[in-house]
């Protein structure tokens, strides 16, 4: 005799997928998230170690200007982009003293590095110069020049 499944067979195992599929997904999702984040501290670590070599020649030789940045990653085969396709941010401090006031701010509002910043806005694209501000909380920053490169949330200067 040829038997077939019958209806609470199948919905058993829909049940069960489904279940596998509610427990996978968000954990999939999370090894993403922490993939693209390193990604981004990779990719700034690299840019750092450039610019640390530049500041040991001729600190006037940083890039001017986001554009120049830009011209710079694009000639030494940098990432210009973090993990989330936004540009990676960049500010000279160095001889600059009007960009001060553009730059980024730990808690007691005092810039947290002293020749460049360069930071990626995150996975929600969207920052505030203040680092306790709520949309800089992803930002993937570079902090005491080079000596921290991680999440806002995980800066101990907060």
């Amino acid at each position: 005799m040829n038997r077939g499944f019958t209806l609470i067979e199948l919905l058993i195992g829909v049940l069960i997928a489904g279940i596998i599929a509610a427990i996978a997904v968000p954990m999939i999702q999370q090894q993403l998230a922490e993939s693209a984040e390193s990604v981004a501290i990779a990719d700034i670590g690299i840019i750092v170690s450039k610019f640390d070599a530049i500041l040991k020649e001729s600190p006037d030789s940083l890039p001017e200007d986001q554009a120049a940045f830009d011209a710079y990653c694009q000639t030494a085969g940098l990432k210009c982009t973090d993990p989330w396709h936004n540009p990676y941010q960049y500010l000279r401090l160095f001889n600059r003293p009007g960009n001060e006031n553009q730059a980024r701010k730990d808690h007691n509002l005092h810039p947290i590095n002293t020749y460049f910043d360069l930071y990626s806005k995150g996975p929600d694209g969207n920052s505030v110069k203040a680092l306790t501000g709520g949309p800089s909380q992803d930002d993937i920053i570079c902090a005491n020049d080079g000596a921290y490169i991680g999440t806002v949330s995980s800066y101990p200067g907060l």
